[in-house]
C-alpha cells in the first residue's frame, strides 16, 4: 500500500493546507503520473525553453526559486535567456508569475539585486515577479519549481521540482564542463566550476498538487515584508509589492497513458511570528516527516546525494535506521569541497558535516560508504543535487538539503514518488520504476558505464561504486579506509581529503601514475578534521549557517519521538 511510505494528511500535520483537498479522504498523494529524472542544467534548460516558447493566450507559467538571473542562457543561442524566454511568454499573452527569494543583503554576496532585474524584465512585458521575503530569521526561500498548464491542452501540462535554480553556474552536462556563466566559487573548482544537478518532470494529476504549493505562497495574505528597511527600499525603487490575482485554478490534469507513478508533494515551512503564513500558520515540515517514515521502512540500501549533509539531528537520523536493521547500507555522494574556502566560512561548514559523518560511521562503520566526485579533467565536481532512493522504492527529489535550515527553517519543496504496480503487488521494483530509472542514471554516470549495464542489485550496486573510488584513488597516487580524515587547509595550503588532494588554484587533481585514468567519478570521502582552535569556533558560527528553524528538527521526525 502507498500508505505504507507516503504520509497520510494527518501525518503532514499541517490542517491550513489545501494541497490535498482534491484528493480523496486519508489520501495525500496523486495517482497515474509519468515522473521523469532530469540529470544536469544544460538538459533541464533545453527542455524548459521549448516549453515556454510553446506558451500562449491564456496558458499558465508559474515559477518559484532561490535565485534568477535573467541574463542566464537556456541554450547555446546567447538570445534564449531565461529573461527574454519568460518575457516573451508573457507579451503572447500566458500569465507568468514568479516569486523570488529577495535574499540577504547583496555586498554580503547575495543576489537580491538579480532578482529584482528578473521581475522588471517580466513586469515590463506583462507579467509578473515579486520578491518574497516571508521567511524566519535567518531563513531562505529555496524552493526550485516551474509549473507550465495549457489552457486547451492539459495533457501537456508539465511542472518540474529539484534542486536545479535558473541562475548561474547551473547549465552543466555529464561531461561536467562548467556552465559558461559562472557564480563565484573557489578556485579549486577551476575556470568552470563542474555542477552535478538533478530535477524531475510531472505529467499527470499531480501538477496541481504542485501549482497549489505555489498558489499557496502567492495569495498568502502576509506581506511579502515586515522589515521596516527593505519595505523603505522597495517603494523607492517602486517595487511591486502587490500579487495580481490567478485565474481560476483548472481541474487536475488528466492521468497519463500508461503513467504508473503516486507523487506526493512534500514542503517545509518555518512557524513565522508575529504573523505566520494562512496556509501554514504552525508551519510544516512534511519533508522531514516523509523521509522519517520512509526510512523506518529501509532494508537493503539508502542512496543519499547532497549539497551538504550536516548537523547531530542529520546524522541521529540515518545513523538510527542504520542500527535498527544491521543488514542496511548507506552511500552518500557530497562534494568534496564546499563552495566557500575562506578562514571563517570553510569551517563552519566542515563542522557540520562531521558532526552528520562521525554519527554515521558511528552506527553504521562500513556499511557507510561516502564519496565525492571527480570530473574527467580532474577538478572536483560541485554536487548541488538533493536525492534519497530508498531500496529503490521511495524516492525524494527537490530543493532541500539534509541539513537543519532546510528540514525547519527555509522554505523548500520535494516530491516523493512511488511505483503503484509495486505498491499493489509487493514485489522487486519494475525496471522501468522512477526510483530504479533514477538511481541507474546517477551511479551510471559516477562509474562510468551505460544506465543499461548498472546492476539493479544493491549489493552489486555497492561494490561497482567501492571498486571505481578505489581504482581512481590509486590512479590519483592515494589510497586510505572510508574513515580516513579530511584535513582543514590553511591559507595558501593544499587542500588534502582522504584519498583525494587538490591544488587550490585552479589546477587539477594531482596524478600520481603515468597509466590511463580509470573509468568513473567517484573518491572515498571521512569525516573532516578540525583544529583545536577551530572547534572552539566553528560550532558557534555554524549555528547561524545552519539554524535548527522554530519547530527544532526532531519535531518533524516522528521517530525523534519515540526514542
Amino acid at each position: 500500500m502507498l500508505s505504507h511510505l507516503f504520509l497520510t494528511p494527518d501525518e503532514r500535520a499541517n490542517p491550513d493546507t489545501r494541497v490535498d483537498a482534491v484528493h480523496p479522504d486519508g489520501v495525500a498523494w496523486s495517482t497515474g503520473n509519468r515522473v521523469r529524472p532530469i540529470v544536469h542544467g544544460a538538459p533541464y534548460f533545453a527542455e524548459l525553453a521549448e516549453r515556454l516558447a510553446g506558451t500562449g493566450p491564456g496558458d499558465l507559467v508559474l515559477f518559484a526559486d532561490w535565485r534568477g538571473d535573467p541574463d542566464q542562457q537556456l541554450t547555446d543561442d546567447p538570445e534564449v535567456t531565461l529573461g527574454a524566454t519568460l518575457a516573451a511568454a508573457a507579451r503572447r499573452g500566458a500569465v507568468v508569475r514568479g516569486l523570488l527569494w529577495r535574499s540577504h543583503w547583496r555586498r554580503l554576496g547575495y543576489h537580491a539585486d538579480r532578482a529584482w532585474a528578473l521581475g522588471a524584465r517580466i513586469d515590463a512585458a506583462g507579467g509578473q515577479c515579486l520578491r518574497d521575503m516571508r521567511v524566519a530569521p535567518g531563513g531562505s526561500h529555496h524552493q526550485k519549481l516551474v509549473v507550465v498548464r495549457y489552457r486547451d491542452d492539459p495533457v501537456r501540462d508539465i511542472a518540474y521540482v529539484g534542486g536545479i535554480d535558473l541562475c548561474h553556474s547551473r547549465r552543466d552536462t555529464a561531461a561536467h564542463e562548467g556552465d559558461p556563466q559562472q557564480v563565484a566559487m573557489p578556485q579549486v573548482f577551476g575556470p568552470r566550476p563542474p555542477w552535478h544537478d538533478v530535477h524531475c518532470a510531472i505529467q499527470g494529476p499531480a501538477v496541481h498538487d504542485v501549482e497549489t504549493s505555489f498558489r499557496e505562497r502567492w495569495e498568502d495574505g502576509t506581506p511579502l515584508t515586515l522589515n521596516p528597511g527593505r519595505l523603505a527600499s522597495s517603494l523607492a525603487q517602486g517595487e511591486d509589492l502587490e500579487p495580481e490575482p490567478l485565474p481560476e485554478q483548472a481541474p487536475p490534469p488528466p492521468a497519463v497513458d500508461d503513467g504508473h507513478e503516486a507523487v506526493q508533494v512534500l514542503r517545509t515551512y518555518p512557524r513565522l511570528r508575529p504573523v505566520g503564513h494562512d496556509f501554514a500558520s504552525d508551519g510544516e515540515q512534511s519533508i522531514a516527516r516523509g523521509n522519517g517514515k520512509a526510512l523506518r521502512a529501509a532494508r537493503r540500501l539508502v542512496y543519499l546525494e547532497d549539497q551538504f549533509l550536516w548537523s547531530e539531528e542529520v546524522g541521529r537520523h540515518f545513523g538510527d535506521a542504520l542500527r535498527r536493521n544491521p543488514e542496511l547500507r548507506l552511500v552518500v555522494v557530497l562534494p568534496i569541497v564546499p563552495d566557500v574556502d575562506g578562514a571563517l566560512s570553510l569551517p563552519p561548514q566542515l563542522h557540520g558535516r562531521s558532526l552528520a559523518m562521525d554519527l554515521l560511521l558511528d552506527a553504521g562503520g562500513d556499511r557507510v560508504a561516502l564519496y565525492g566526485l571527480t570530473s574527467p579533467a580532474g577538478f572536483p565536481v560541485y554536487v548541488h543535487s538533493k536525492v534519497c532512493v530508498v531500496d529503490d522504492v521511495w524516492v525524494s527529489v527537490g530543493s532541500d538539503n539534509f541539513n537543519r535550515r532546510s528540514w525547519t527553517n527555509d522554505s523548500e519543496l520535494s516530491v516523493a514518488v512511488q511505483d503503484e504496480r509495486q505498491a499493489l503487488d509487493g514485489g522487486p521494483a519494475p525496471r522501468d520504476s522512477f526510483a530504479l530509472r533514477l538511481r541507474r542514471e546517477l551511479v551510471a554516470e559516477h562509474v562510468g558505464l551505460d544506465p543499461a549495464e548498472v546492476p539493479d542489485d544493491p549489493d552489486a550496486v555497492w561494490d561497482l561504486m567501492a571498486s571505481t573510488a578505489d581504482a581512481l584513488d590509486a590512479y590519483y597516487g592515494d589510497s586510505g579506509p572510508s574513515r580516513g580524515r579530511v584535513h582543514v587547509p590553511r591559507p595558501k595550503a593544499p587542500f588534502k581529503g582522504t584519498a583525494v588532494r587538490w591544488r587550490r588554484r585552479g589546477s587539477a587533481a594531482v596524478v600520481g601514475t603515468d597509466a590511463e585514468r580509470p573509468p568513473g567519478r567517484l573518491r572515498r570521502l571521512g569525516p573532516p578534521e578540525l583544529s583545536r582552535l577551530q572547534r572552539l569556533w566553528a560550532p558557534r558560527l555554524y549555528d547561524v549557517i545552519d539554524p535548527n528553524g522554530p519547530l527544532g528538527l526532531d519535531a518533524g521526525v516522528p521517530e525523534a519521538a519515540e526514542r
